[in-house]
């Protein structure tokens, strides 16, 4: 060990005291999924703050000499951090300067005031992390303040630590593995640090995701190096530049990296709340991300990942949900060519789509011979390739445009001239296997042609899509209309649309 290591491992052994006088240890819990290992949760989401970076704030305030107290201090941060100087500033009488990007929501803003009381002052700066953290320092350097960093300080770190203190003390190991995200590299280093004394044969593995992978770009290149642009969708590790610190300790420490990408945190996401019914902020859930990704590598294994937040924008949420899995499956977009006629769609996902769970469709009508239809499904790899290439032996062309931007912003076109005496309808069908189809086949293949389909998947028991169809004669859609019930078997509720809204959409 460096003299770098060891004097990390006496910040967290002073730090200790401090920290555990302001909270009890938060628990380690085992995540109740079927996996070929043992996974470990330690639940700083049940912390002060609901995560873990008050314990850095919090120690390294506590050592301020009465003198430093009076001038105050001054941070910069995009939410955990802030909140916990602000716990900090109030626990310890001290007056608090933050700095924080301009688009910070303001829930978050809120929380920092409710722990900071007037003893805390938010100043909206810049547009990201780095710009609000160059005014902060800026700042400091002009009044006297002291900077407390988010991560690559000493004893910012040493409070970090405790959590890898906890992790030994509760008994459940030794763990062979521990998944630690990296954002700044403090967490990763100080549990490393700590992990690495207790449990000698433990392997640490850093996890970043694609788009922030600065820490592994800085041992790459020997030294810390700036990202050309950061992804913020993990938020709370959303760095540009890994710390002098950091990167020496976590070159030392880390024994391997992995990256994972923004669809397998919502992945594990969703894992964890089905497991164990826990909500946790994006950058909370890279660990599990990364141990479902790594799988049967850690087969046999005891394995430690933090939950390191639970401070979720709730709009999130939706996108989560979108990006996440199916039924273990990730989703594919391809689009498919299609007679534009009566039928033609049916007769393709019967013949190409067989069983394939099918959870999204786009498509509007475009032309008047053809249909390009873009169909979402769930699929491993094996059962994409295998599908792709039961679509190309039925002679059906087709295209994988998993990524376009249509498709990620739900563009769809079509033109209102081409519609024949159209109906649009509001369906709710239930979300099992075949009602979707049979409703189609007994209410539209005979009578009309589907010119306008959206729908989408989102988890819930039922399933909405807005569905045009069109007729060759007003007779053909009278018909239709007399026999659509607003009620039946597969489906619980069908309207049409009728109004501002059907005639925008071309009815």
């Amino acid at each position: 060990m460096s003299s770098l290591t060891d004097k990390l491992f006496e910040a967290i052994l002073m730090a200790r005291q401090r920290v555990y006088a302001v909270a009890s240890a938060t628990p380690l819990e085992e995540m109740n999924a079927d996996l070929p290992f043992r996974l470990f949760l330690k639940r700083e989401d049940l912390g002060p703050i609901k995560a873990y970076k008050w314990r850095g704030a919090y120690n390294r305030m506590a050592l301020l000499t009465e003198e430093e107290k009076s001038r105050g201090v001054i941070t910069a941060s995009a939410g955990n951090h802030a909140q916990g100087v602000a716990l900090a500033a109030s626990l310890l009488g001290v007056h608090a300067k933050i700095f924080m990007p301009r688009p910070t929501p303001l829930v978050k803003q809120h929380a920092v005031r409710r722990f900071g009381g007037a003893l805390v002052e938010i100043v909206l700066s810049g547009d990201s992390y780095d710009a609000a953290s160059a005014a902060a320092s800026e700042e400091a350097e002009k009044d006297g303040r002291i900077f407390v960093h988010p991560y690559d300080d000493l004893e910012v770190m040493g409070g970090q630590g405790t959590l890898a203190d906890e992790v030994v003390m509760s008994g459940q190991g030794p763990f062979d593995v521990a998944l630690l995200q990296i954002g700044g590299g403090g967490m990763a280093a100080a549990a490393a640090c700590w992990l690495k004394r207790q449990y000698p044969g433990i392997r640490i593995i850093g996890v970043e995701t694609q788009g922030q992978a600065c820490m592994s770009a800085a041992v790459a290149a020997g030294k810390p190096v700036v990202l050309d642009s950061v992804d913020i969708f993990c938020d709370g590790t959303a760095v540009k530049k890994a710390g002098q610190q950091t990167f020496a300790l976590c070159r030392e420490l880390v024994d391997e990296y992995v990256t994972v990408t923004n669809d397998d945190v919502c992945w594990a996401v969703q894992r964890i709340w089905e497991a164990n019914r826990i909500i946790v902020e994006t950058s909370g859930a890279m660990g599990v991300a990364a141990a479902l990704k790594l799988g049967e590598q850690l087969g046999g294994r005891m394995v430690l990942a933090v939950l390191s937040g639970a401070n979720i924008d709730f709009g999130k949420l939706g996108y989560i949900t979108r990006n996440s899995q199916v039924d273990g499956a990730s989703r594919h977009y391809l689009r498919v060519r299609i007679p534009e006629q009566p039928g033609a769609l049916l007769s393709v996902l019967k013949e190409g789509f067989g069983d394939s769970n099918i959870v999204e469709f786009q498509y509007g009508k475009t032309d008047a011979k053809e249909a390009w239809f873009t169909l979402g499904v769930a699929a491993t790899p094996l059962m994409l390739e295998a599908l792709k290439q039961r679509l190309s032996g039925k002679s059906v062309q087709w295209e994988d445009v998993t990524g376009d931007e249509d498709v990620v912003f739900r563009v769809i076109r079509y033109d209102q001239r081409l519609l024949r005496h159209p109906v649009f309808l509001s369906l709710d069908f239930y979300e099992r296997p075949g009602a979707l189809h049979d409703f189609l086949q007994k209410y539209v293949a005979q009578r009309g042609n589907i010119c306008y389909f959206n729908y989408a998947h989102t988890g819930e028991r039922v399933g909405r899509a807005l569905l045009g169809i069109e007729f060759a004669d007003t007779d053909l859609r009278a018909a239709f209309l007399a026999a659509l019930p607003d009620r039946g078997t597969g489906f619980r509720a069908c309207r049409v649309v009728q109004g501002p809204v059907g005639e925008r959409l071309g009815g």
